[in-house]
């Protein structure tokens, strides 16, 4: 009888020992799974957390309030932002500044830009602007372009600056179109345009390119502009002097001019 019941009593004890170590191992996988939720989940919820920040309570912290512009001389504040892209109610931290730099070097009318974000709330954009070169006679529409012959913009109001009218075709006469902005350079440096009251390039043929002068036709042809004009104020002073009414002075020949009178040609 002792016997049995020492048998009953190890036979309790040892269940009880395997109960504990399950629970032992229960307990261990139920920190084991903590452990991963807690790692998992809590850069989850701080990365949301940022995410928030970054798209709500940030953003409206460093909301764009004023655009400052600097150097729009022809173009108007409007027109300047819409060019680089501005709506008004951007952030400057979602605000890219090359994007909008980038974006104001599309437009002819803007040579240099400049763009730099002042926090918490200024944005500001410097630009030096295209200078209006000449005027684009094209098939009876008049055109602004610049000093590489790029147009500006087309010419709508009845007020026409005092620039040098290329009439040519950039599209179909591209040689000649080149040697009349060539051309109306030179006329610039040598201070023939403010000498003259109208001055009309007429380019067509590279060859046969030629200027109305205040009404006097002069054939200059391609290349050495600088040289022709040179004669041309020499042949002017002569012409003056002598009061002779001129059909046109050809200059297309080196070392050579022709002045064409109403009656006579003179060599």
């Amino acid at each position: 009888m002792k016997t049995r019941k020492t048998n009953k009593n190890t036979s309790i004890k040892t269940s009880g020992r395997k109960s504990s170590w399950n629970m032992l191992k229960r307990s261990v996988k139920v920190i084991a799974k903590l452990k991963i939720i807690l790692l998992v989940g809590i850069p989850l919820i701080a990365m949301g957390g940022v995410i928030y920040l970054l798209t709500n309570a940030v953003p409206s912290a460093f909301k764009m309030k004023t655009v400052e512009l600097a150097g729009n001389e022809h173009l108007t504040d409007d027109e300047l932002k819409n060019i680089g892209g501005l709506r008004g109610d951007e952030s400057l931290l979602t605000i890219s500044s090359r994007k909008v730099y980038e974006k104001l070097k599309e437009s002819p009318w803007i040579q240099t830009a400049s763009v730099r974000k002042e926090y918490p709330s200024k944005l500001l954009i410097s630009i030096r602007e295209t200078e209006p070169f000449a005027l684009l006679d094209l098939k009876g529409k008049m055109f602004i372009v610049d000093d590489r012959g790029r147009m500006l913009e087309e010419l709508k109001d009845n007020s026409v600056p005092f620039l040098p009218v290329i009439m040519s075709d950039p599209y179909n006469e591209k040689e000649a179109f080149r040697e009349g902005v060539n051309l109306a350079k030179v006329i610039k440096n040598m201070g023939v345009l403010h000498k003259k009251q109208r001055i009309e390039i007429i380019a067509h043929q590279p060859n046969e390119v030629a200027a109305n002068l205040d009404g006097v036709h002069v054939k200059v042809g391609a290349g050495e502009h600088e040289d022709k004009l040179t004669r041309l104020s020499e042949i002017e002073e002569e012409v003056r002097k002598r009061h002779i009414p001129v059909a046109y002075i050809d200059l297309r020949f080196a070392k050579k001019a022709i002045v064409k009178p109403v009656n006579e040609v003179i060599r």
